[in-house]
């Protein structure tokens, strides 16, 4: 437990009697050159300019000083400013940020005071060693059947969340946010437009969502590095609750406005865009990030689950952020806008996602349900153009035939919701014996 005094304490830690000062050499449209302090400062130390104190943070060193990018941009800095060196940037979580929103620096923004925990964490940590790490762990609970069965998320997995805009990819992470089984969930909302900030928390995570979790944001309008900031400071919160041997889920929204936010920074130290438009480091960055989530050590710690969501234009599968993260993540779920219009949510595309825990978190008996469920769907896929064109004529095809029977079934069933893996796979093995008298669940809005 942390002492009443623990917060006084930790705060009192971060003043500093002495500071070390340089100067402003040179002011760019995207970076800052100084000099002074170079044989102390390291890469992502924090900086202070000028009379205003403007924020920097440190990316570049070499033998004539740094090279420093604004948190806001350089509006107000000049020439031979001076420049405090404020040290490495760290976070300090406590429990008492759960049920809070913070910016990437952990300052509240929901106007309450919050103080930091007793002890600092950096923001880069390594993850796990991956000789020590734990396997995947118990299936968990959804509140949807076709994640429940089909599509299971289990502790310690990391799936992508694959969507255009508009298809309700926020409504899903916030269902998953409610119902998914987790000690603590902490969420990084990174370049979200500023008015659906408030309108996530009380009407999407709404409550009952928010009582467990913490958010960290960085809206729109925010510079590009504290966007990037608002992952790895999210990362920092859920490893400092994994090391206390929680169960965490992370939600982060978008790992595609991560990438772009991050290919600001590296453009404007003269990295070469390359993959289309996306540094050769971007790659790096976000497997980094990826391999903090996951299981933890086999003894005395907790584990992270997370989704990753993914902005993808015109369903486009290939894009570089896209087909790098299906390559990391244990499985990946794609959202399809034809199923969003015509009005089934959520608009889940079950032959084009995939979850890496299947075939070992079922049994045979499940393993052959979702096989038979997966062929009835192709096997209406195959047929459906010549069924909307009238072109289909029943008795040609007995396996084509129960498909066109089973699909308005196992359509609905891929929209219901469920109590759980046992009732959802009994909802599912009804359905697939077509018997008339297994009643659906009322599909999710």
């Amino acid at each position: 437990m942390e002492n009443s005094f623990a917060p006084l304490v930790s705060r009192i830690r971060t003043v500093s009697t002495r500071h070390i000062v340089g100067r402003v050499t040179a002011i760019m449209p995207q970076a800052i050159r100084a000099t002074g302090i170079e044989a102390v400062a390291e890469i992502g130390d924090r900086v202070s300019m000028g009379p205003a104190h403007l924020l920097g943070e440190v990316l570049a060193i070499d033998e004539t000083g740094l090279t420093i990018m604004p948190e806001g941009g350089g509006d107000g800095v000049r020439l031979g400013d001076s420049l405090r060196h404020l040290g490495p940037r760290r976070i300090a979580p406590s429990g008492a940020w759960i049920g809070r929103v913070i910016d990437p620096d952990g300052v509240p923004l929901d106007g309450r005071p919050l103080f930091p925990g007793p002890r600092a964490v950096s923001l880069h940590a390594a993850p796990p060693p991956p000789a020590t790490r734990r396997p995947f762990g118990a299936r968990l609970a959804t509140g949807l059947a076709v994640l429940d069965t089909a599509l299971p998320i289990v502790r310690g997995q990391r799936l992508g969340l694959f969507a255009g805009s508009g298809v309700g990819k926020s409504s899903l992470l916030g269902r998953l946010a409610r119902n998914l089984e987790a000690d603590i969930t902490v969420i990084a909302l990174i370049g979200e437009r500023g008015r659906e900030l408030r309108d996530f928390v009380e009407d999407v995570l709404g409550p009952e969502g928010m009582a467990r979790s913490v958010v960290v944001a960085a809206t729109s309008d925010q510079p590009a590095l504290r966007r990037v900031r608002a992952a790895t400071t999210a990362m920092s919160i859920a490893e400092y609750f994994r090391d206390q041997g929680a169960h965490i889920v992370f939600l982060a929204d978008s790992i595609t406005r991560f990438a772009e936010a991050y290919r600001e920074v590296a453009l404007s130290l003269g990295e070469g865009a390359q993959m289309r438009g996306y540094p050769p480091s971007m790659a790096q960055a976000i497997m980094r990030l990826c391999e903090r989530a996951g299981p933890g050590p086999r003894t005395g710690r907790g584990d992270i689950t997370a989704v990753f969501s993914v902005l993808v234009a015109g369903s486009d599968m290939e894009e570089p952020v896209a087909d790098l993260l299906r390559g990391v993540l244990d499985g990946h779920i794609v959202l399809d806008r034809a199923i969003a219009e015509r009005g089934r949510f959520p608009a889940i595309d079950l032959l084009r996602s995939v979850s890496r825990a299947l075939p070992h978190c079922a049994s045979a008996e499940e393993n052959a349900a979702l096989a038979d469920l997966r062929a009835n769907l192709a096997g209406y896929q195959r047929i459906e153009m010549m069924v909307q064109a009238g072109l289909y004529s029943e008795g040609g095809d007995p396996d084509a035939d129960r498909a066109l029977r089973l699909f308005p079934i196992l359509d609905r069933f891929l929209a219901a919701s469920s109590d759980g893996p046992d009732a959802a796979f009994a909802m599912l093995r009804g359905h697939l014996s077509e018997n008339p008298m297994v009643a659906d669940h009322d599909p999710v809005a």
